[in-house]
């Protein structure tokens, strides 16, 4: 990966141009698309296959008199007036003709008594309620029709006396579009700040937000235009322009950080800004895939609100990737040199080195606290897990509910009409159950349901049974419950649970099989199911860190303390939430005016995008320690000197996600308050006490044996080059063994470890090996096999240097294979996750000679077991093989391009009868580590003379 990104930041930083047009290009097209089609947001929350959703989808369709969307108009009296007086009822049951009247209503209710006699007058004689029954459903209706109901009540406000009022509210109006106030814009501004003064240079700052605030215009309006053909919750774009904010302007100040300090020490400009995103862009790419997968494993649920929300942030994220891995490097090369510090850039001018650096304020302070974090490892340890650990206590206290209109902003239609009925009627007033019953086969429809009416009012917790009648066919009958708590209280929840419950008591006694929906039934559901999926979410989110910290790390304590950090840092957020929004401490202050539960998918979104940054963090800090590690330093050391390093970068970026979620907690959208906060709660946590005080500490007590991994383990992980150590590596190594060398193949003290049953003889150790255009080498001994497949890339060495053709293995081996094929006159066996190789014929070796001599074959050309060649053709067409390999071909049919040829055979001779007369040949015997040669120089004097 890190040497395609290298290519990749490369080629942007050359057509930097071409790359930010095509970037403004997306943005505009997409957006023209989104403000042309889209269809607006849903606020509906459905659950299919749940008992509640099916028994209103049921309604639909067997009474679609209440199975449509509803809405209300609460008229409350001046003071000292009654509701039930004509200055008030005129004008209400004028008004009534008028909201009747109205597209898509079906029908609005007498307040003062309808043709079943129901009254919805409160007891206080203050407050009527007019209730409207629309024939759609909630997410069908057209945007007109909140606000023509909006205006019926605006006009019978005027009708009524001074000092009254007439609000609407209920389902209808439940949030349905998002905003972004002025005062979100802070964490930008913190953000800005700390870019400044982390990067010292406003260029350089304003590249960050720059790409941050592109990547989120392109997925605010992919994600809107997505609404042509998608359900998506409004949520669902605050969360994707939280996350888009935070990790996009995160994932640019890793690259550019590393750019930064790569110009500081003299570093061209362009190769700086390539490297910068093959290493840090690597890290990008990892964390960047734990947040997208653990955002999409949100449809883990089941939910299909959940699962779009997951699916478009995660779509959030790859466009911050995507922008930090091409644009980026394309405003880097904008930069130039003006990125690069002044004293440097002047240093440079003048022909000298650019200066050593000099400790900072910054390094000398984060080398203070990472040795008093080590100090006394096992007291730090004791102290956060313990300090951390409190907040489980009010955690297993968090109440989960979906939105209603009582976590509206204050003032707003919907928030007022519901604390008007909530003061004048009751709480349960604004989430009404209804009890669906299938009576088909009742003989007395009415009679059957007078009884389950009174049945339902005698159950504790129920307020009124205002309503229980059949429909006009007498299949379907519905009984209106209004419970004495609100819709989003525990004691509602259990209500439901319980009417839910007595469906086989009615089945008894009346033969009637009954179910409880309506929309407080259905967030309740929901609710549930998102509680359910919170364990196995969590074992997934859990093991999936442990097996990509293995993978980084190479380390079985290292996810362990990693993973045992993340959900200390999920417990302490969960604690804070509850403590804030559920017992009011500092709710005041943070702008939070509504107490109670929080929104019922919190939990798993935290958990889900807090996995994703803990393991950036991670990654950053303690893979700089690794490197040091393994580089030869001691253990104790390398912890100080990682953690320096990468203190100042993580904690910019930390600062950045907490501003940037904590803006959202005082003036964001009610709904993602609470989501803001807990990210907040959790970046900060993480950051600061996990990653930066626990996780050195931890490494300090074990030590060395912090890098330890059994050695099948570390067979069986598959490698994630997380800080580009592979490019390092081909970079090392791009002039070796020297410039200008002539060597199509060469290899200095190689070495592979292979069992005698893997199907591939013996392993090898100690080789060295090389060969120049127009030679062949013969490789023998035991271990031939095993080399010709290293040399092709198809097994990975454990020790030496090897270059073949230019590519650097084992680092580049895939790019090798695709161009290197490996061919057999004996059909080599296969092994478990290892492919067998047939042996090849002459018809393929005749087509590999013709692409070789018309400049499209390889410039070297592996034939193993050249002395078990057959027949008369196929030992015809390996001879002229190999001269094709040898002398090459020439695409323009002039310039002649001599490859060369590599042989494996038991025994020399037989190899040497497929050669041209006069070949240059060297003979490396796989048993006898120092090499021999036939009819040219020993090959380890030409490799030192090469050195030389």
């Amino acid at each position: 990966m890190s040497s395609f990104l290298y290519r990749l930041g490369r080629r942007c930083f050359r057509y930097r141009k071409t790359v930010l047009a095509s970037w403004v290009l997306v943005l505009a097209i997409v957006g023209a698309v989104a403000g042309l089609f889209s269809k607006g947001f849903d606020n509906t929350f459905t659950l299919p296959g749940s008992p509640s959703q099916e028994a209103l989808d049921d309604l639909n369709r067997t009474f679609p008199e209440v199975g449509g969307g509803s809405a209300q108009i609460i008229v409350v009296t001046a003071e000292g007036d009654v509701i039930d007086s004509p200055s008030y009822r005129d004008p209400v049951e004028d008004a009534l003709e008028e909201i009747e009247d109205l597209a898509h209503v079906e029908i609005a209710s007498n307040p003062y008594g309808d043709e079943a006699g129901t009254t919805s007058l409160s007891d206080d004689d203050r407050a009527a309620i007019i209730s409207v029954q629309y024939d759609l459903g909630t997410q069908e209706l057209p945007a007109s029709a909140s606000e023509e109901l909006e205006a019926a009540a605006a006009a019978l406000q005027e009708q009524l006396p001074p000092g009254a009022q007439a609000s609407p509210g209920g389902e209808l109006f439940q949030m349905d579009e998002v905003h972004v106030s002025i005062v979100e814009a802070i964490g930008v501004v913190v953000a800005l700040i700390v870019l400044l003064f982390t990067l010292g240079s406003l260029r350089a700052a304003g590249m960050p937000l720059l790409t941050a605030l592109l990547g989120v215009g392109v997925s605010i309006a992919l994600i809107t235009a997505a609404t042509l053909f998608f359900t998506i919750n409004p949520t669902t774009i605050m969360l994707a322009l939280m996350l888009g904010l935070a990790v996009g302007i995160d994932y640019a100040l890793f690259i550019i950080s590393r750019h930064r300090d790569q110009l500081a020490a003299g570093m061209d400009a362009e190769e700086s800004a390539a490297q910068s995103t093959a290493t840090a862009g690597s890290a990008v790419v990892f964390a960047g895939l734990t947040v997208m997968i653990a955002l999409a494993g949100l449809s883990v649920a089941g939910i299909p609100f959940l699962s779009a929300m997951g699916v478009a942030s995660a779509a959030a994220v790859l466009i911050a990737v995507l922008i930090g891995l091409t644009l980026l490097p394309a405003l880097l090369g904008f930069g130039g040199e003006k990125l690069r510090p002044r004293k440097v850039r002047e240093a440079l001018a003048a022909g000298q080195p650019a200066p050593e650096p000099r400790p900072t304020a910054a390094s000398r302070f984060f080398r203070g606290w990472v040795r008093a974090a080590t100090k006394i490892p096992a007291l730090t340890i004791v102290v956060i897990v313990v300090g951390l650990g409190l907040f489980a206590i009010p955690a297993q206290r968090l109440e989960l509910a979906l939105p209603s209109n009582a976590t509206a902003e204050e003032g707003t239609p919907p928030r007022v009409t519901y604390d008007l009925i909530d003061e004048h009627f009751g709480p349960g007033y604004n989430g009404p159950l209804i009890v669906k019953a299938d009576i088909i086969s009742s003989t007395d429809p009415l009679g059957d349901m007078d009884d389950i009416a009174d049945e339902l009012r005698d159950l504790p917790g129920v307020a009124d049974v205002p309503m229980a009648t059949p429909n006009m066919n007498a299949d379907t009958g519905i009984a209106q419950v209004i419970p004495e708590t609100a819709p989003d209280s525990p004691e509602t929840a259990d209500l439901v649970r319980t009417i839910q419950d007595m469906s086989a008591q009615f089945e008894d006694e009346y033969g009637i099989s009954t179910a409880v929906t309506g929309f407080t039934a259905i967030g309740i559901d929901v609710s549930d199911r998102l509680a359910g999926a919170l364990l196995p979410f969590g074992a997934i989110v859990v093991g999936l860190s442990l097996l990509l910290l293995a993978m980084v790390f190479r380390s079985i304590w290292v996810p362990l303390k990693a993973t045992l950090g993340y959900l200390l840092s999920v417990i302490t957020a969960f604690g804070v939430v509850v403590l804030v929004f559920e017992d009011g401490h500092g709710a005041a202050a943070l702008g939070i005016d509504v107490l109670g539960p929080v929104i019922s998918f919190l939990p798993i979104i935290l958990m889900g995008v807090l996995f994703g940054l803990a393991m950036d963090y991670e990654v950053f800090l303690v893979s700089r320690m690794r490197e040091d590690y393994v580089h030869g330093g001691d253990a104790r050391h390398a912890i100080e000197t990682g953690f320096v390093s990468s203190a100042r970068v993580v904690t910019a970026a930390a600062i950045i996600m907490f501003s940037v979620f904590g803006a959202f907690v005082p003036a964001g959208e009610p709904v993602v308050k609470a989501i803001a906060l807990g990210l907040a709660v959790g970046v900060f946590v993480d950051a600061f006490i996990v990653r930066m005080t626990l996780v050195p500490a931890v490494m300090a007590l074990l030590g060395r044996y912090a890098w330890w991994l059994p050695p099948w383990l570390d067979r069986l992980l598959p490698t994630f080059d997380v800080e580009g150590e592979a490019l390092a590596r081909q970079l090392a190594l791009k002039d070796w063994p020297a410039p200008d060398a002539p060597w199509l193949v060469y290899g200095e003290d190689l070495g592979l470890r292979l069992d005698r049953g893997a199907g591939y003889g013996r392993g090898f150790s100690s080789v060295s090996l090389a060969a120049a255009p127009g030679e062949a080498l013969i490789v023998t001994g035991s271990g031939r096999r095993a080399v010709l497949l290293a040399l092709s890339g198809r097994l990975p060495l454990d020790e030496g240097r090897l270059k073949v053709d230019g590519y650097v293995l084992p680092e580049q081996a895939g790019q090798l294979r695709r161009v290197l094929p490996h061919s057999s006159l004996q059909d080599l066996p296969g092994t478990e996750g290892r492919p067998g190789l047939p042996a090849a014929g002459a018809n393929e070796l005749n087509g590999l000679a013709r692409k070789i001599r018309a400049g499209s074959g390889p410039r070297v050309t592996l034939l193993d077991e050249a002395d078990t060649v057959t027949g008369t053709a196929t030992r015809d067409a390996a001879a002229d093989l190999a001269a094709a390999a040898l002398s090459g071909g020439s695409r323009t049919g002039e310039d002649v391009a001599p490859g060369c040829l590599v042989l494996g055979a038991r025994t020399p001779a037989a190899a040497s009868a497929l050669l041209p007369p006069g070949t240059p040949t060297r003979i490396v015997d796989t048993d006898e580590p120092a090499a021999r040669t036939s009819g040219h120089s020993d090959p380890a004097a030409a490799m030192e003379g090469a050195r030389r």
